[in-house]
């Protein structure tokens, strides 16, 4: 999820951290969530129904990309590339076989979207080598939008919407890319998400996609009670019916979420939905540390970095899932999340390019659930290449080959998503509820993965 500026839209943590004045102190407050200071590292707050994004830590935009050096003496943190990820994740056997994703769909939903996505996603590839991808349509189904560029509603989902582009396009880079916008913001509870479930529903309907990414999400105990959550499923009861894989951000403020009036967080462990949903994948976030190549230099942990902290924990609503049987141990008779992990932290951020904001034209760094989700994105496209057919529901494989303990699935036993005040969850050898199963080696991860979805789609 993004993570700062003003939280209700979309709890993702997509940590803007923009940067010019590098002499300055590290101070400036976060554009209505997080004060980020590179020394205090404070809890950020909520001031408005907007994408969670953890905030500028400067006051301007950089002209130019960054590199890990740079980010790391003049900010403050680390940055990453998409090379780097690449790298990472150990996607250069799988793009020598040609598996990219081509042929693949990715739909990205998000409110309002952004009026420069084609222009910034050519900036970005044309930085980093990459080509333009087959497709990127955009389509408005349930609405058109008007964007504003100064409003700044329009322009945190407009920051959102570039991050969930440019990453899910990083990873697989030849996938098409749908990009699905909605004409009203997601808040806390039901506000935004009827408009969403029709978009998703008419994506599917129309056989526009085969994994749609979420990055948002609003506190379960937000909603007016557990029917008015179940009134909302429709869409992914239709991508479980025809084979769409479903992903959702699993939060960027550890065991706990925001209020109902988006300022406040929550004294007591609590979940939220779609990450929550039994027929979603949750993707909670890690923190990578990476040589200027994309190689570690330690394993990743799960991210809590003062910015933020990777979602987790069990439903109010949800029971625990035949799927998770094999993990009952550690989510008891509740759906616990996150089910696997990407790259989220601040410390660690990825960077992006954007021009819809005349005033920030440039160079921005994210994390944030809101990055892990659209990275993941590109590893379902991947995998759907590879098996010659969509996934579907892919919790059921995941859980298998936890339980074989595949090679591809990555274990992350460092840190914990305490956050806030409220005691989190620590990660911990084989399943937990900071990294769900951990991260992935895709080279390996990719095959196991298709040939565990084909097992559970032929049972």
């Amino acid at each position: 999820m993004k993570r700062a500026w003003q939280h209700r839209s979309s709890r993702l943590a997509l940590a803007t951290v923009t940067a010019a004045a590098l002499g300055a102190a590290l101070s400036a407050p976060a554009v209505g969530t997080a004060t980020v200071a590179a020394a205090t590292h404070p809890v950020h707050h909520a001031t408005a129904p907007v994408p969670a994004v953890t905030g500028h830590i400067l006051a301007k935009t950089l002209a130019f990309p960054p590199d890990t050096a740079y980010c790391e003496a003049n900010i403050g943190i680390a940055c990453y590339s998409p090379i780097q990820y690449q790298r990472a994740y150990d996607l250069a056997p799988l793009y020598k076989l040609g598996i990219n994703g081509r042929g693949r769909t990715i739909a990205i939903i998000d409110a309002f979207g952004s009026p420069t996505i084609q222009n910034d996603l050519h900036v970005f590839d044309q930085q980093y080598g990459l080509a333009d991808p087959p497709s990127l349509k955009i389509i408005q189904p349930v609405g058109s939008v008007t964007f504003d560029n100064t409003d700044p509603t329009m322009l945190n989902w407009a920051t959102e919407t570039t991050l969930d582009v440019e990453y899910a396009h990083a990873i697989a880079p030849e996938a098409n890319i749908l990009l699905v916008e909605t004409p009203v913001a997601e808040t806390e509870g039901v506000e935004g998400f009827p408009e969403i479930v029709a978009a998703e529903n008419y994506v599917i309907n129309h056989h526009m996609a085969d994994v749609i990414t979420q990055s948002f999400g609003a506190t379960e105990e937000t909603f007016p009670s557990k029917q008015s959550v179940l009134n909302l499923r429709s869409a992914f009861v239709n991508a479980a019916e025809h084979g769409v894989t479903v992903l959702a951000s699993s939060g960027d403020t550890g065991a706990t979420n925001y209020t109902l009036d988006g300022n406040s967080l929550y004294p007591t462990p609590v979940n939220s939905w779609p990450s929550a949903d039994p027929l979603v994948t949750s993707i909670g976030g890690t923190q990578l540390h990476l040589d200027a190549d994309g190689n570690r230099t330690a394993p990743d942990q799960a991210w809590n970095d003062g910015y933020g902290a990777t979602g987790g924990g069990v439903s109010e609503y949800f029971s625990r899932p035949a799927y998770q049987n094999g993990v009952r141990t550690v989510v008891g008779n509740r759906r616990g999340t996150p089910d696997i992990s990407a790259s989220a932290a601040v410390d660690g951020a990825a960077i992006f390019y954007y021009s819809f904001d005349p005033a920030r034209v440039g160079w921005h760094l994210v994390g944030g659930t809101s990055e892990a989700s659209p990275l993941f994105s590109g590893i379902v496209a991947m995998t759907a290449q590879l098996a010659h057919h969509r996934l579907g529901q892919i919790n059921p494989a995941l859980y298998t080959l936890n339980a074989f303990h595949a090679r591809g699935i990555v274990d992350v036993t460092i840190g914990d998503n305490s956050f806030g005040g409220v005691t989190g969850y620590p990660a911990g050898p084989g399943y937990d509820l900071s990294t769900g199963v951990g991260t992935f080696d895709a080279a390996r991860f990719v095959p196991e993965l298709a040939l565990a979805s084909a097992f559970h789609r032929e049972r």
